[in-house]
Protein backbone atom coordinates (compact mmCIF):
# COMPACT_ATOMS: atom_id res chain seq x y z
CA UNK A 1 0.00 0.00 0.00
CA UNK A 2 2.71 2.37 1.17
CA UNK A 3 4.65 1.49 -2.28
CA UNK A 4 0.99 2.18 -4.16
CA UNK A 5 0.39 6.02 -2.44
CA UNK A 6 4.41 6.96 -3.17
CA UNK A 7 3.74 6.25 -6.93
CA UNK A 8 0.23 8.09 -7.16
CA UNK A 9 2.29 11.22 -5.46
CA UNK A 10 4.99 10.80 -8.33
CA UNK A 11 2.37 11.03 -10.65
CA UNK A 12 0.38 14.29 -9.20
CA UNK A 13 3.98 15.70 -9.20
CA UNK A 14 4.99 15.01 -12.73
CA UNK A 15 3.43 18.01 -14.44
CA UNK A 16 4.84 20.53 -12.05
CA UNK A 17 8.41 18.90 -12.61
CA UNK A 18 8.15 19.04 -16.34
CA UNK A 19 6.21 22.48 -16.33
CA UNK A 20 9.62 24.54 -17.27
CA UNK A 21 9.82 22.38 -20.54
CA UNK A 22 6.44 23.19 -21.66
CA UNK A 23 6.51 27.01 -20.62
CA UNK A 24 9.76 27.41 -22.62
CA UNK A 25 8.90 30.38 -24.97
CA UNK A 26 9.49 29.61 -28.77
CA UNK A 27 12.68 30.96 -30.27
CA UNK A 28 12.87 32.85 -33.67
CA UNK A 29 14.85 30.76 -36.39
CA UNK A 30 18.00 33.00 -37.36
CA UNK A 31 17.62 34.47 -40.79
CA UNK A 32 21.15 33.15 -41.67
CA UNK A 33 19.04 28.84 -40.88
CA UNK A 34 16.18 30.28 -42.65
CA UNK A 35 17.96 31.49 -46.29
CA UNK A 36 21.28 28.71 -45.98
CA UNK A 37 21.25 28.02 -49.82
CA UNK A 38 22.24 24.31 -50.45
CA UNK A 39 23.67 21.60 -53.17
CA UNK A 40 19.98 22.07 -54.25
CA UNK A 41 18.98 24.57 -56.68
CA UNK A 42 16.25 27.37 -55.20
CA UNK A 43 15.56 31.04 -56.15
CA UNK A 44 14.72 29.87 -59.52
CA UNK A 45 13.43 32.96 -61.49
CA UNK A 46 12.66 33.04 -65.18
CA UNK A 47 13.23 36.69 -67.06
CA UNK A 48 14.33 37.73 -70.52
CA UNK A 49 17.80 38.39 -71.30
CA UNK A 50 17.12 38.61 -75.07
CA UNK A 51 14.14 37.66 -77.76
CA UNK A 52 10.85 36.33 -75.78
CA UNK A 53 10.11 34.29 -78.61
CA UNK A 54 13.13 32.41 -79.21
CA UNK A 55 14.98 32.51 -75.96
CA UNK A 56 14.34 32.20 -72.07
CA UNK A 57 16.41 33.41 -68.92
CA UNK A 58 16.74 31.19 -65.93
CA UNK A 59 18.83 32.48 -62.57
CA UNK A 60 18.94 30.37 -59.56
CA UNK A 61 20.97 29.62 -56.24
CA UNK A 62 23.23 27.09 -54.75
CA UNK A 63 25.94 26.74 -51.98
CA UNK A 64 29.11 27.58 -52.87
CA UNK A 65 29.72 24.18 -52.62
CA UNK A 66 28.13 23.28 -56.21
CA UNK A 67 31.26 22.63 -58.42
CA UNK A 68 28.73 23.74 -61.51
CA UNK A 69 25.74 24.68 -63.33
CA UNK A 70 23.75 23.77 -66.29
CA UNK A 71 20.52 24.26 -67.43
CA UNK A 72 18.09 21.49 -69.55
CA UNK A 73 15.43 21.85 -71.74
CA UNK A 74 13.13 20.26 -74.19
CA UNK A 75 9.61 20.74 -76.10
CA UNK A 76 7.16 19.89 -73.46
CA UNK A 77 5.03 16.46 -74.44
CA UNK A 78 2.16 14.93 -72.10
CA UNK A 79 4.60 12.38 -71.08
CA UNK A 80 8.11 11.71 -69.06
CA UNK A 81 9.46 10.82 -72.64
CA UNK A 82 10.71 14.76 -73.04
CA UNK A 83 13.48 14.28 -70.54
CA UNK A 84 15.59 12.22 -72.95
CA UNK A 85 15.24 14.54 -75.67
CA UNK A 86 16.87 17.50 -73.26
CA UNK A 87 19.66 19.73 -74.32
CA UNK A 88 21.98 20.40 -71.57
CA UNK A 89 23.71 24.01 -71.67
CA UNK A 90 26.63 25.40 -69.40
CA UNK A 91 25.52 28.50 -67.08
CA UNK A 92 27.83 31.17 -65.93
CA UNK A 93 28.22 31.25 -61.70
CA UNK A 94 29.09 34.27 -60.17
CA UNK A 95 29.45 34.22 -55.88
CA UNK A 96 27.91 37.00 -54.24
CA UNK A 97 28.82 37.85 -50.24
CA UNK A 98 26.09 38.45 -49.03
CA UNK A 99 25.41 39.96 -45.38
CA UNK A 100 24.15 36.16 -44.49
CA UNK A 101 27.43 34.61 -45.91
CA UNK A 102 28.32 33.45 -49.16
CA UNK A 103 26.27 31.74 -52.36
CA UNK A 104 26.78 30.82 -55.97
CA UNK A 105 24.42 32.14 -58.50
CA UNK A 106 23.73 30.44 -61.63
CA UNK A 107 22.19 32.10 -65.09
CA UNK A 108 21.29 30.40 -68.39
CA UNK A 109 19.78 31.81 -71.58
CA UNK A 110 17.70 28.86 -73.34
CA UNK A 111 17.97 30.05 -77.19
CA UNK A 112 17.04 28.85 -80.66
CA UNK A 113 13.50 28.43 -79.57
CA UNK A 114 9.70 27.77 -81.30
CA UNK A 115 7.94 31.10 -80.91
CA UNK A 116 4.52 29.95 -79.26
CA UNK A 117 5.73 26.93 -77.98
CA UNK A 118 5.84 25.51 -74.58
CA UNK A 119 8.63 23.85 -73.14
CA UNK A 120 10.46 22.28 -70.20
CA UNK A 121 13.38 22.91 -68.31
CA UNK A 122 15.66 22.02 -64.80
CA UNK A 123 18.52 23.72 -63.71
CA UNK A 124 21.35 21.98 -61.43
CA UNK A 125 25.06 20.33 -60.97
CA UNK A 126 24.41 17.19 -62.64
CA UNK A 127 23.51 15.40 -59.91
CA UNK A 128 21.47 18.09 -57.77
CA UNK A 129 18.23 19.20 -60.01
CA UNK A 130 15.29 21.27 -59.64
CA UNK A 131 12.35 19.98 -60.24
CA UNK A 132 11.15 19.96 -64.36
CA UNK A 133 8.81 23.35 -64.60
CA UNK A 134 7.10 24.64 -67.83
CA UNK A 135 7.10 28.01 -69.52
CA UNK A 136 5.65 29.11 -73.15
CA UNK A 137 7.73 31.14 -75.38
CA UNK A 138 6.35 34.63 -76.96
CA UNK A 139 3.95 34.34 -80.22
CA UNK A 140 5.72 35.43 -83.47
CA UNK A 141 1.84 37.08 -84.16
CA UNK A 142 -0.06 39.38 -82.29
CA UNK A 143 -2.17 37.39 -80.08
CA UNK A 144 -3.92 38.44 -77.18
CA UNK A 145 -2.24 38.23 -74.19
CA UNK A 146 -2.20 39.02 -70.68
CA UNK A 147 0.28 40.24 -67.52
CA UNK A 148 -0.24 41.28 -63.92
CA UNK A 149 1.63 44.52 -62.34
CA UNK A 150 2.62 45.15 -59.14
CA UNK A 151 3.56 48.15 -56.73
CA UNK A 152 5.49 48.23 -54.03
CA UNK A 153 5.65 44.72 -52.00
CA UNK A 154 8.82 45.98 -49.92
CA UNK A 155 7.97 45.37 -46.50
CA UNK A 156 6.64 42.02 -44.49
CA UNK A 157 7.10 40.64 -48.14
CA UNK A 158 6.77 36.86 -46.48
CA UNK A 159 3.38 37.99 -44.19
CA UNK A 160 2.21 40.10 -46.10
CA UNK A 161 2.57 40.26 -49.75
CA UNK A 162 2.20 35.88 -50.45
CA UNK A 163 -1.41 36.37 -50.33
CA UNK A 164 -1.49 38.80 -53.17
CA UNK A 165 0.70 37.33 -55.60
CA UNK A 166 -0.80 34.30 -54.61
CA UNK A 167 -4.47 35.69 -55.33
CA UNK A 168 -2.88 37.35 -58.97
CA UNK A 169 -2.08 34.00 -60.06
CA UNK A 170 -4.92 32.92 -59.15
CA UNK A 171 -7.52 35.19 -60.95
CA UNK A 172 -4.68 34.66 -64.08
CA UNK A 173 -3.39 31.68 -64.17
CA UNK A 174 -1.92 32.21 -67.98
CA UNK A 175 -0.32 35.44 -67.29
CA UNK A 176 2.76 35.97 -69.83
CA UNK A 177 4.95 37.58 -67.14
CA UNK A 178 4.99 39.48 -63.88
CA UNK A 179 5.64 43.31 -64.03
CA UNK A 180 7.04 44.42 -60.96
CA UNK A 181 7.49 48.88 -60.72
CA UNK A 182 10.34 48.57 -57.97
CA UNK A 183 10.58 48.61 -54.28
CA UNK A 184 10.72 44.62 -54.39
CA UNK A 185 12.08 44.51 -50.92
CA UNK A 186 12.89 47.08 -48.32
CA UNK A 187 16.80 47.13 -47.87
CA UNK A 188 18.47 46.22 -50.97
CA UNK A 189 21.40 44.25 -49.76
CA UNK A 190 19.71 42.08 -47.21
CA UNK A 191 19.13 38.66 -48.24
CA UNK A 192 16.58 37.92 -46.33
CA UNK A 193 14.55 40.16 -47.45
CA UNK A 194 15.34 38.85 -51.05
CA UNK A 195 14.35 35.42 -49.46
CA UNK A 196 11.18 36.21 -48.41
CA UNK A 197 10.01 37.80 -51.87
CA UNK A 198 10.98 34.70 -53.85
CA UNK A 199 9.69 32.34 -50.90
CA UNK A 200 6.11 35.09 -51.59
CA UNK A 201 5.89 33.55 -55.29
CA UNK A 202 7.62 30.48 -54.70
CA UNK A 203 6.94 28.56 -57.95
CA UNK A 204 5.41 31.02 -59.87
CA UNK A 205 8.78 32.57 -60.84
CA UNK A 206 9.78 29.19 -62.33
CA UNK A 207 6.94 29.26 -64.59
CA UNK A 208 6.05 32.95 -65.36
CA UNK A 209 8.75 35.49 -66.54
CA UNK A 210 9.67 38.25 -64.45
CA UNK A 211 10.15 42.29 -65.52
CA UNK A 212 11.63 43.90 -62.91
CA UNK A 213 12.69 47.85 -62.76
CA UNK A 214 14.15 49.24 -60.07
CA UNK A 215 13.26 51.56 -56.89
CA UNK A 216 15.06 53.83 -54.71
CA UNK A 217 14.88 50.64 -52.29
CA UNK A 218 16.72 48.41 -54.78
CA UNK A 219 19.69 51.53 -53.85
CA UNK A 220 22.10 51.90 -51.28
CA UNK A 221 24.51 55.11 -51.03
CA UNK A 222 27.56 54.58 -52.10
CA UNK A 223 29.16 58.20 -50.73
CA UNK A 224 27.53 60.40 -48.70
CA UNK A 225 28.37 64.06 -47.59
CA UNK A 226 28.42 64.92 -43.87
CA UNK A 227 28.17 61.03 -43.26
CA UNK A 228 23.87 61.64 -43.96
CA UNK A 229 22.80 63.32 -47.49
CA UNK A 230 23.34 60.21 -49.98
CA UNK A 231 25.51 61.85 -52.75
CA UNK A 232 26.02 58.99 -54.86
CA UNK A 233 23.78 55.68 -54.95
CA UNK A 234 24.79 51.91 -55.86
CA UNK A 235 22.38 49.59 -57.14
CA UNK A 236 22.22 46.75 -54.74
CA UNK A 237 24.75 43.77 -55.79
CA UNK A 238 21.95 41.07 -55.70
CA UNK A 239 20.28 42.95 -58.68
CA UNK A 240 22.58 41.52 -61.44
CA UNK A 241 22.96 38.19 -59.56
CA UNK A 242 18.99 37.58 -59.33
CA UNK A 243 17.82 38.93 -62.52
CA UNK A 244 19.38 38.45 -66.42
CA UNK A 245 17.77 41.12 -67.91
CA UNK A 246 18.55 42.95 -71.16
CA UNK A 247 21.47 44.95 -71.88
CA UNK A 248 20.27 46.91 -74.51
CA UNK A 249 19.65 50.43 -71.93
CA UNK A 250 22.61 53.77 -71.82
CA UNK A 251 26.31 52.90 -70.50
CA UNK A 252 26.09 51.67 -66.81
CA UNK A 253 22.23 51.44 -66.87
CA UNK A 254 22.24 48.10 -68.35
CA UNK A 255 19.75 45.71 -66.72
CA UNK A 256 17.69 48.54 -65.08
CA UNK A 257 17.18 50.67 -68.07
CA UNK A 258 15.69 48.07 -70.97
CA UNK A 259 13.40 47.56 -73.53
CA UNK A 260 11.89 44.63 -74.79
CA UNK A 261 8.43 43.71 -77.57
CA UNK A 262 5.94 40.67 -76.26
CA UNK A 263 4.36 40.10 -79.83
CA UNK A 264 2.39 43.59 -80.05
CA UNK A 265 3.63 45.62 -77.32
CA UNK A 266 7.06 47.38 -76.42
CA UNK A 267 7.28 47.58 -72.75
CA UNK A 268 10.43 49.41 -71.69
CA UNK A 269 11.45 49.46 -68.25
CA UNK A 270 13.22 52.83 -67.09
CA UNK A 271 15.52 53.68 -64.19
CA UNK A 272 13.70 56.70 -62.14
CA UNK A 273 16.44 56.69 -59.80
CA UNK A 274 19.42 58.79 -61.57
CA UNK A 275 20.21 59.93 -65.05
CA UNK A 276 16.61 61.03 -65.63
CA UNK A 277 18.02 63.01 -69.06
CA UNK A 278 20.60 60.49 -70.63
CA UNK A 279 17.34 58.19 -70.66
CA UNK A 280 15.48 60.36 -72.08
CA UNK A 281 17.99 60.48 -74.88
CA UNK A 282 17.82 56.87 -75.32
CA UNK A 283 13.72 56.23 -74.57
CA UNK A 284 13.90 58.78 -77.97
CA UNK A 285 15.70 56.86 -79.69
CA UNK A 286 13.64 53.25 -78.73
CA UNK A 287 10.81 54.56 -79.49
CA UNK A 288 11.09 56.13 -82.40
CA UNK A 289 11.97 52.91 -84.58
CA UNK A 290 8.97 51.09 -83.01
CA UNK A 291 6.65 48.68 -84.95
CA UNK A 292 4.30 47.68 -82.55
CA UNK A 293 0.67 49.04 -81.82
CA UNK A 294 1.27 49.55 -77.59
CA UNK A 295 3.83 50.98 -75.93
CA UNK A 296 3.73 50.63 -71.98
CA UNK A 297 6.55 51.86 -70.18
CA UNK A 298 7.34 51.11 -66.15
CA UNK A 299 9.45 53.10 -63.68
CA UNK A 300 9.25 53.71 -60.07
CA UNK A 301 8.77 57.60 -59.06
CA UNK A 302 5.59 58.36 -60.53
CA UNK A 303 4.75 61.19 -63.03
CA UNK A 304 2.03 61.87 -61.28
CA UNK A 305 1.99 61.46 -57.89
CA UNK A 306 -0.83 60.49 -55.40
CA UNK A 307 0.07 63.82 -53.29
CA UNK A 308 1.18 66.86 -54.02
CA UNK A 309 4.13 67.09 -51.56
CA UNK A 310 5.77 64.14 -53.50
CA UNK A 311 5.55 65.16 -56.62
CA UNK A 312 8.44 64.91 -58.86
CA UNK A 313 8.66 68.06 -61.88
CA UNK A 314 12.31 66.69 -62.80
CA UNK A 315 11.63 63.49 -63.99
CA UNK A 316 7.94 64.66 -65.50
CA UNK A 317 9.73 67.59 -67.37
CA UNK A 318 12.46 64.80 -68.54
CA UNK A 319 10.32 62.01 -69.70
CA UNK A 320 6.56 63.21 -70.56
CA UNK A 321 7.16 65.45 -73.59
CA UNK A 322 8.91 61.60 -74.58
CA UNK A 323 5.66 59.87 -73.76
CA UNK A 324 3.68 62.47 -75.16
CA UNK A 325 5.86 62.97 -79.18
CA UNK A 326 5.62 58.90 -79.05
CA UNK A 327 2.08 58.45 -77.79
CA UNK A 328 3.09 56.14 -75.03
CA UNK A 329 -0.23 54.26 -73.72
CA UNK A 330 -0.04 53.44 -70.47
CA UNK A 331 3.02 54.06 -67.51
CA UNK A 332 3.14 51.68 -64.46
CA UNK A 333 4.92 53.40 -61.29
CA UNK A 334 5.23 52.84 -57.42
CA UNK A 335 6.51 54.20 -54.87
CA UNK A 336 3.62 56.04 -53.01
CA UNK A 337 1.87 53.30 -51.14
CA UNK A 338 -1.21 54.54 -52.57
CA UNK A 339 -3.59 53.75 -55.67
CA UNK A 340 -4.33 56.57 -58.13
CA UNK A 341 -5.29 56.46 -61.92
CA UNK A 342 -5.54 58.92 -64.01
CA UNK A 343 -7.37 59.49 -67.16
CA UNK A 344 -5.17 60.86 -70.42
CA UNK A 345 -2.66 62.98 -69.29
CA UNK A 346 -0.44 65.21 -71.71
CA UNK A 347 2.28 68.06 -70.56
CA UNK A 348 -1.22 70.62 -70.52
CA UNK A 349 -2.25 69.04 -67.20
CA UNK A 350 -0.99 70.73 -63.97
CA UNK A 351 -0.41 68.30 -61.03
CA UNK A 352 -2.50 70.14 -58.87
CA UNK A 353 -5.25 71.60 -61.32
CA UNK A 354 -7.94 70.20 -63.56
CA UNK A 355 -6.65 67.67 -66.14
CA UNK A 356 -7.49 70.63 -68.87
CA UNK A 357 -7.43 67.63 -72.46
CA UNK A 358 -7.76 65.08 -70.05
CA UNK A 359 -9.89 61.97 -71.62
CA UNK A 360 -9.05 62.59 -75.12
CA UNK A 361 -5.30 62.49 -75.53
CA UNK A 362 -2.22 61.11 -74.02
CA UNK A 363 -0.83 58.54 -71.71
CA UNK A 364 -2.77 56.42 -68.79
CA UNK A 365 -0.83 57.03 -65.52
CA UNK A 366 -1.04 54.50 -62.60
CA UNK A 367 0.65 54.12 -59.30
CA UNK A 368 -0.25 51.24 -57.07
CA UNK A 369 1.26 49.35 -54.14
CA UNK A 370 0.81 45.36 -53.50
CA UNK A 371 2.15 45.38 -50.00
CA UNK A 372 1.39 46.35 -46.66
CA UNK A 373 3.40 49.69 -46.27
CA UNK A 374 0.45 52.58 -47.02
CA UNK A 375 0.63 56.17 -47.21
CA UNK A 376 -2.22 58.28 -47.48
CA UNK A 377 -3.55 60.01 -51.05
CA UNK A 378 -3.99 63.76 -51.78
CA UNK A 379 -6.99 63.84 -54.28
CA UNK A 380 -7.04 66.29 -57.05
CA UNK A 381 -8.82 66.58 -60.04
CA UNK A 382 -6.97 64.32 -62.75
CA UNK A 383 -7.44 61.30 -60.56
CA UNK A 384 -10.25 59.39 -61.58
CA UNK A 385 -9.99 56.86 -59.09
CA UNK A 386 -7.69 56.09 -55.97
CA UNK A 387 -7.58 54.06 -52.75
CA UNK A 388 -5.60 54.25 -49.51
CA UNK A 389 -4.86 51.26 -47.19
CA UNK A 390 -5.49 48.91 -49.99
CA UNK A 391 -3.44 46.05 -51.22
CA UNK A 392 -3.76 45.76 -54.64
CA UNK A 393 -2.61 43.75 -58.48
CA UNK A 394 -3.46 44.95 -61.78
CA UNK A 395 -4.44 42.80 -65.12
CA UNK A 396 -4.20 44.12 -68.41
CA UNK A 397 -4.80 42.51 -71.48
CA UNK A 398 -3.96 43.16 -74.81
CA UNK A 399 -6.15 42.23 -77.71
CA UNK A 400 -5.80 43.56 -81.26
CA UNK A 401 -7.18 47.31 -81.08
CA UNK A 402 -7.91 46.92 -77.28
CA UNK A 403 -5.87 47.57 -73.92
CA UNK A 404 -7.91 46.01 -70.91
CA UNK A 405 -6.92 46.82 -67.53
CA UNK A 406 -8.58 46.17 -63.98
CA UNK A 407 -7.37 46.68 -60.45
CA UNK A 408 -8.21 43.80 -57.66
CA UNK A 409 -7.60 43.67 -54.21
CA UNK A 410 -5.78 42.09 -52.20
CA UNK A 411 -8.86 39.61 -52.03
CA UNK A 412 -9.58 39.71 -55.70
CA UNK A 413 -12.36 41.98 -55.75
CA UNK A 414 -12.78 44.90 -58.88
CA UNK A 415 -11.57 48.23 -57.61
CA UNK A 416 -10.82 50.02 -60.86
CA UNK A 417 -10.65 49.31 -64.68
CA UNK A 418 -10.72 50.36 -68.28
CA UNK A 419 -10.29 50.21 -71.71
CA UNK A 420 -8.30 51.91 -74.19
CA UNK A 421 -9.08 51.50 -77.54
CA UNK A 422 -6.85 52.28 -80.90
CA UNK A 423 -8.83 54.32 -83.07
CA UNK A 424 -6.75 55.16 -87.02
CA UNK A 425 -5.61 58.48 -87.33
CA UNK A 426 -6.93 59.40 -83.77
CA UNK A 427 -6.00 59.34 -80.30
CA UNK A 428 -7.00 56.56 -78.34
CA UNK A 429 -10.40 56.15 -76.51
CA UNK A 430 -10.38 55.76 -73.06
CA UNK A 431 -13.57 54.24 -71.70
CA UNK A 432 -13.98 54.14 -68.21
CA UNK A 433 -15.30 50.59 -65.95
CA UNK A 434 -15.44 51.95 -62.58
CA UNK A 435 -17.16 49.69 -60.12
CA UNK A 436 -19.67 51.61 -58.10
CA UNK A 437 -18.13 50.77 -54.80
CA UNK A 438 -17.34 53.87 -53.00
CA UNK A 439 -13.16 54.59 -52.81
CA UNK A 440 -11.15 53.41 -50.29
CA UNK A 441 -10.09 56.33 -48.30
CA UNK A 442 -9.41 57.58 -44.76
CA UNK A 443 -11.55 59.71 -43.08
CA UNK A 444 -10.02 62.85 -43.08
Amino acid sequence: MAALLLGCLFLREAPAHDGPEHERPPRKAADADVWKPSLVPDRIILTWEADPRTSMSATWRTSTEAPQAHGQIAPAEAGPGFAEKARTIAATTTRLDSDLGAANYHSVTFKDLMPATKYAYRVGDGVNWSEWSQFRTASDQPEPFSFVYFGDAQVDIKSHWSRVVREAYSDAPKAAFLLHAGDLVNHAESDAEWGEWFHAASHLHQMVPCVPTPGNHEYVAAKRFAGVIPLQLRLTHHWRNLFALPTNGPKGLEETTYWFDYQDVRIVSLNSNVGYLEQAEWLSKVLADNPRKWTIVTYHHPLYSSKEGRDNPLLRAAWQPVFEKFQVDLALQGHDHTYVRTGLMTGENVATGVAARDSNFGTVYVVSVSGPKQYDVGRRPFMHRAAEDTQLYQIITIDGDELRYEARTAVGEKYDGFTLKKRAGQPNELIDQIPKTPERLRTK
